[in-house]
């Protein structure tokens, strides 16, 4: 069969391939275009999976003569390579039904542990074909035999392929072991506070040091060791790396993990040569590194210090705790709600994860559809890091139809609410805690807040007074004598709000 790499066709099928993620990225930078982006995204793979399968279809004919010893060898390799072919497809077959299975039950509020968990399958992706690789070299074009004066023959693996080889599979169990701690804290598995180990930053740093000493012995020596060292050492310093890391700053995690697996890909597809792998894992590498970038910078956190493991975080108390502030508070019901925001000039809404959670964005747009009716501007204000992943809001917004004019980020809309008569407060908590820019010893101190207590009137939907925020610290604004707290499931609440208005 002809090289892969020789031939034209395959390229020009690759890049545009390439071409199409790049459209991808492109369009889901915005919910208004996601679904385009989307399309981009299942075209582009379709032709780089049809193009892999279609270059390694057997070509090798059956020979009507050559029979060795009573054995038609190449009748016996062209049924190993259909078996092989049929195995693929098989894979292919049910990896597909899984995943349409998944994708049409799981929720919108399963959405981040979800995308955790497919990072994970990434990583562990990249691990397994850099063992495979290491312990078939030769099957993978990356080693030539080597036949010494004395002793049996071996596989030298390439120099590059070594360091390709890896990078691949100590990135790859990065991500899967950090994406396991993920979403077991996303899922509610572990709790989503810091895990601070004592010496936490000479171990991690420790065991950095462990995986490039060992790196570099294997790309030296090509010893088995070093290389199972090598793969042990990276799984354990995935959990390391996430375990300190709070719940306040799981969806930066979540994007920097995307742009692990990324990275992961892209060195395997070096060592499969494999243009579309290449392109992909550099395009998702670095697009999630940007975004993780972007979302530290949104959120005043270090970049350096949340992919070292929280190097920032402080390990004694975490300030307000999961300690309640011990002070009266005022509750109100849904015709209170209804009368204060009908008699407003303008209402931001304020969705968070107790939104997702209750499904309450269609509703909450009929809401938003009945005030403007009555003359009420209606804008809802998104913070970064509101839901457990980066445009979780957003998305549930989109899903609701709400127009897109409507929604504006932090730093858009933050000036506003000191001119806002109410602000509706959804299922948010961490991102409307002033806690964050008063008190040094909260684990969510220095992240940028929506300032909804300084609008007029602040109208809070909790389930109780007895839950905090993901980073389990309480939240003051519930105390302040301009909020009125609004204590029900958040769909039941915005329903009952809805029947108010008519």
């Amino acid at each position: 069969m002809e090289h892969v790499a020789d031939n034209p066709w395959v390229a020009l099928a690759y890049l545009i391939s390439g071409v199409c993620f790049i459209m991808a990225l492109r369009g889901l930078s915005s919910p208004e275009s996601s679904r385009r982006g989307n399309r981009y995204g299942m075209i582009g793979m379709a032709i780089a999976v049809l193009t892999t399968l279609a270059t390694h279809v057997p070509t090798m004919p059956v020979l009507a003569v050559g029979e060795v010893g009573g054995y038609d060898y190449a009748a016996i390799l062209q049924r190993v390579d259909a078996l092989a072919m049929f195995e693929i497809l098989a894979a292919i077959g049910i990896g597909a039904a899984i995943g349409v299975v998944t994708a049409r039950r799981i929720a919108m509020t399963a959405m981040p542990q979800l995308v955790a968990a497919f990072h994970s399958l990434v990583g562990m992706a990249a691990v397994l074909v850099a063992i495979a690789a290491f312990l078939n070299p030769v099957a993978f074009g990356i080693a030539d035999v080597v036949t010494p004066l004395i002793g049996a023959p071996f596989a030298a693996i390439h120099g590059v392929s070594r360091i390709e080889m890896i990078l691949g599979v100590a990135i790859g169990a990065i991500t899967f072991s950090g994406s396991v701690i993920a979403f077991l804290k996303l899922n509610g598995n572990m709790g989503g506070a810091p895990i601070m180990l004592p010496a936490r930053h000479a171990i991690n740093l420790g065991v950095a040091l462990m995986i490039v000493w060992f790196s570099f012995s294997f790309w030296m020596t090509q010893a088995p060791l070093d290389f199972w060292i090598v793969v042990a050492l990276s799984f354990a310093i995935g959990f390391l790396l996430i375990i300190p890391i709070g719940g306040a700053d799981m969806p930066v995690v979540v994007s920097m993990l995307n742009s692990y697996s990324g990275w992961a890909a892209a060195a395997m597809g070096f060592t499969l040569h494999n243009t579309a792998m290449i392109i992909t894992g550099a395009l998702v590498g670095s697009s999630g590194a940007i975004l993780s970038y972007i979302m530290c910078r949104a959120m005043n956190r270090s970049f350096i210090s949340v992919i070292a493991g929280g190097f920032g975080a402080e390990s004694g108390p975490s300030g307000g705790g999961a300690a309640q502030i011990d002070r009266p508070w005022k509750r109100g019901s849904a015709e209170d709600a209804a009368f204060l925001m009908s008699q407003a000039e303008q209402v931001i809404i304020v969705p968070g994860y107790g939104m997702a959670v209750a499904q309450a964005q269609h509703v909450l747009r009929e809401m938003g559809d009945k005030l403007k009716a009555e003359g009420v501007r209606v804008k809802y204000a998104i913070h970064p890091v509101a839901g457990r992943m980066p445009g979780h809001m957003n998305v549930l917004l989109a899903e609701a139809n709400v127009p897109y004019d409507e929604v504006f980020e932090l730093e858009d809309i933050n000036s506003e609410f000191a001119q806002t008569d109410v602000a509706f407060v959804i299922g948010a908590n961490d991102v409307t805690n002033p806690a964050a820019k008063t008190d040094k010893t909260s684990p969510i101190y220095g992240m940028p807040v929506l300032d909804v207590e300084k609008a007029k009137t602040v109208l809070f939907v909790k389930r109780s007074m007895g839950g905090v925020g993901y980073a389990g610290v309480d939240n003051e604004v519930f105390y302040r004598d301009n909020t009125m707290m609004l204590l029900a499931d958040a769909k039941k609440m915005v329903e009952e709000i809805v029947k108010a208005l008519d």
